[in-house]
């Protein structure tokens, strides 16, 4: 039998299997859940942002026609256990129901304190207002400043963190904001800088940003009499929530059931639970009838996490041919109403791009009267980045070398000692850093008034994690793949493509599904940049499964020893001795006649993998400032990243231009602006300013290919750093066009006339 080389799959541009659903308006998302006999759900927010609940009274709502049930604080059972989690960190598990229903004190307008169910919205709507809440309202504490002010009002003075070391400790015999302190490093400061011939000290500010994704936050549960949850809702981690809602409402997890619908975006931020357990503890109240509880946009903006606001403090050391040789960095994030901000993160890629040996990186996460953080594509670093590319700018002026060059003095290699004292694997730093200078943009000339350049790098760690993927053959030759990364990038397309690779199938032949937690094994959330690897380990290993059992089953139906017997992906065929050869296709065909079908299967752990291959970035952008108005017209953007190996080029791109457009809004024009009584004032699409197509031009993407080792087909993760490098190249920009530098972000028009004019 004559047999031909497949063409690879890797490396396409196939269509993706959810596409026609999601244009055509078939898909079903969160809110399109619907159940017989389905109540309404809505949430009662507090008015303040700092009060004492004096108390709760739901007898006028309850007495409402077409009410079913109201919950508080007090329907949830007690806590049982710590939270242990690598993004909020250790602490006593009734902040996690505070978080839900607030039971002693309100910590941001719009901390939820009640939830009523209903037939109709309408009637929810008017419960909420029969809820009566008396609070005693204390003085706020909105900012950085404000929370480690002397003096300043203590969130958390309820020995909630007592028995949790290294949680609220006291300063000086005193309690204070913050949550927790980490320090990182290596070398001597001190020796560092006078090494130095040259060093920049600047403090730096970002403000809070909102993930901006598309479709509010839902929750469905339905609570059946045998004691069973089933619970379906936007996430992007079923197993995740599961556990969430397990540890809150002390059910176990096999009673429990997640379900993922389809996800209008996240960015990180539906990793977080807000309305599940409120719709199940309703439903429950209710005889088991479903409940469901949705946001509006409003609600969305002013009560869900965004980013860290943070103050930072850079000190970077050079000689005088660039070499940097000393860094030392203070980084300040808001957590929000609870601790937990990324500023570990922050403090981990802050200075991932380069190789300085003597370094000292001290982190702070202080707590105020926002809502609690929730992560937002590479979290923390965009912060921490943007302070030390900024200040890497200002160290190439003053030594008068080529910015990109001065990068090129001390790039990150692989086994070179990272920040957190783990070594770099591979690692794509110098590709990157000479692809921007030999790129036509960073050669080009730019001309006119008040236009100007920036540069500036970007790292992240990427994650591994636990991933599933169970593969079914039918005797058409086709398979269903199942895994439980839920689906925000491509990753259906992304997975079946490896998968079909693995087996050396056709793309069109693989079912690509999305599982819920009854129907597939453990997988860790979809974030981190994790899913394309660690599940493309799963399915990969789940190909070579069928691969095993359908050569042990043709050498059973050949009557030869399975040792004689092999399959060739490069084909799709099984061969075997004196030239015998069959096709995948005439082999499944032939199962369900001789024992059965087949299923692949695999369960990979971390420990299964090889290295997650980090990231790494650089992007050049061009800007006009209109030095009238303060106006920043963004007018040529390139980004250029270490991507390992594109297994679907086209949404490796997409990802990469999303993150651009996110890191110019957070340096541009996007923040959340409270009044001093924490009233979010910009709290709509309307006033809350995200850029849109018509703001930008076009996002050029480069994909540099070092493919990392740790994965069969050369994968790193790419969605998370892509946001990183946009806050600082477009400061630097703008510092290169007017020669005023924006310290604080966003740069927005009012901001840059301020500083233009700081007459005025």
């Amino acid at each position: 039998m004559t047999t031909e080389t497949q063409p690879s799959i890797v490396g396409t541009r196939p269509v993706r299997p959810d596409g026609a659903d999601k244009v055509m308006g078939r898909a079903v998302y969160g809110a399109d859940v619907r159940l017989p006999g389905m109540l309404v759900g809505r949430v009662k927010r507090s008015p303040h942002a700092h009060a004492i609940i004096k108390s709760i009274d739901v007898s006028k709502a309850l007495a409402l026609p077409g009410v079913h049930a109201v919950v508080t604080h007090a329907d949830f059972p007690p806590p049982t256990e710590k939270i242990v989690d690598s993004f909020r960190g250790p602490g006593p598990a009734d902040w996690e129901i505070e978080r839900l229903l607030a039971r002693r004190k309100v910590l941001y307008r719009g901390h939820p304190v009640a939830a009523v169910c209903a037939t109709d919205i309408h009637i929810a709507e008017d419960a909420l207002n029969l809820i009566e809440v008396e609070y005693e309202v204390l003085p706020p504490v909105m900012s950085l400043a404000d929370a480690l002010a002397p003096g300043a009002p203590i969130l958390h003075d309820d020995g909630f963190a007592d028995d949790i070391p290294g949680l609220f400790e006291l300063v000086d015999g005193k309690p204070t904001n913050i949550a927790t302190r980490i320090e990182l490093g290596a070398g001597d400061i001190e020796a560092g800088f006078r090494e130095a011939d040259v060093i920049i000290e600047r403090e730096y500010e970002t403000g809070t940003y909102h993930q901006g994704y598309i479709e509010p936050h839902n929750g469905t549960a339905m609570w059946s009499r045998d004691g069973r949850l089933t619970v379906w809702t936007s996430t992007q981690g079923a197993f995740g929530m599961r556990e969430g809602i397990s540890r809150v409402l002390g059910i176990d997890v096999g009673m429990l059931r997640v379900v993922p619908a389809e996800i209008g975006g996240g960015f990180g931020a539906k990793n977080v639970m807000y309305l599940e357990p409120l719709a199940a503890l309703l439903s429950k109240k209710c005889g088991g009838r479903p409940v469901q509880v949705r946001m509006n946009y409003g609600e969305v903006l002013e009560a869900t996490g965004p980013t860290s606001a943070t103050r930072s403090w850079v000190k970077i050391g050079a000689k005088r041919d660039g070499t940097l040789v000393a860094a030392d960095i203070r980084l300040e994030y808001e957590a929000g109403a609870y601790h937990g901000s990324p500023v570990a993160g922050g403090a981990r890629c802050a200075l991932g791009p380069y190789v300085i040996p003597n370094q000292r990186i001290v982190g702070l996460d202080v707590v105020s009267n926002k809502p609690k953080v929730a992560a937002y594509r590479a979290p923390g670093a965009s912060a921490a980045e943007f302070a030390v590319e900024s200040a890497m700018d200002e160290l190439a002026r003053e030594l008068d070398i080529d910015p990109m060059e001065l990068r090129m003095k001390s790039p990150a290699r692989q086994g070179d000692r990272r920040s957190d004292g783990a070594t770099h694997g591979s690692v794509g730093t110098v590709d990157v850093i000479q692809a921007v200078i030999s790129h036509p943009h960073y050669r080009s000339e730019i001309t006119g008034p008040n236009r100007g350049r920036g540069v500036a790098m970007g790292f992240w760690q990427n994650g591994g994690g636990e991933s599933s993927a169970y593969a079914n053959l039918h005797p058409d030759g086709r398979v269903t793949l199942l895994t439980g990364s839920v689906d925000i990038g491509g990753q259906r397309a992304s997975l079946a493509m490896q998968f079909a690779q693995s087996l050396g199938i056709p793309y069109e032949d693989v079912n690509s599904l999305v599982g819920d937690t009854e129907t597939i094994g453990f997988t860790n959330n979809t974030g981190g940049s994790r899913t394309t690897f660690a599940t493309g380990w799963a399915v990969h290993q789940a190909a070579l499964d069928i691969r095993r059992q359908l050569v042990q089953r043709v050498a059973k139906m050949w009557e030869v020893a399975p040792e004689t017997v092999d399959y060739d992906p490069a084909t799709g065929m099984v061969l075997g001795p004196d030239d015998r050869a069959m096709t995948f296709k005439e082999a499944a065909a032939r199962l369900s006649h001789t024992g059965g079908m087949i299923q692949g299967h695999a369960d990979i752990m971390s420990t299964s993998m090889g290295s997650v291959g980090a990231s790494m970035a650089a992007h050049i952008v061009d800007v006009e400032v209109d030095p009238e108005t303060g106006k920043v017209q963004i007018l040529r953007y390139t980004a250029i990243q270490d991507v390992g190996k594109a297994i679907h080029p086209s949404y490796v791109e997409g990802q990469i231009q999303g993150g651009v457009v996110q890191g110019i809004g957070q340096a541009l024009s996007e923040e959340y602006v409270y009044d001093a009584a924490g009233n979010l004032r910009n709290g709509s699409l309307l006033d809350y300013r995200m850029p849109t197509a018509l703001d930008l031009p076009m996002i050029d993407v480069v994909l540099v290919e070092v493919p990392n080792p740790g994965h069969p087909y050369g994968v790193r993760g790419v969605g998370e750093v892509p946001i990183v490098p946009p806050l600082a190249a477009v400061a630097n920009a703008i510092a290169d066009a007017i020669g005023v530098r924006m310290q604080k972000l966003p740069a927005s028009p009012r901001a840059i006339l301020e500083q233009l004019h700081p007459e005025l």
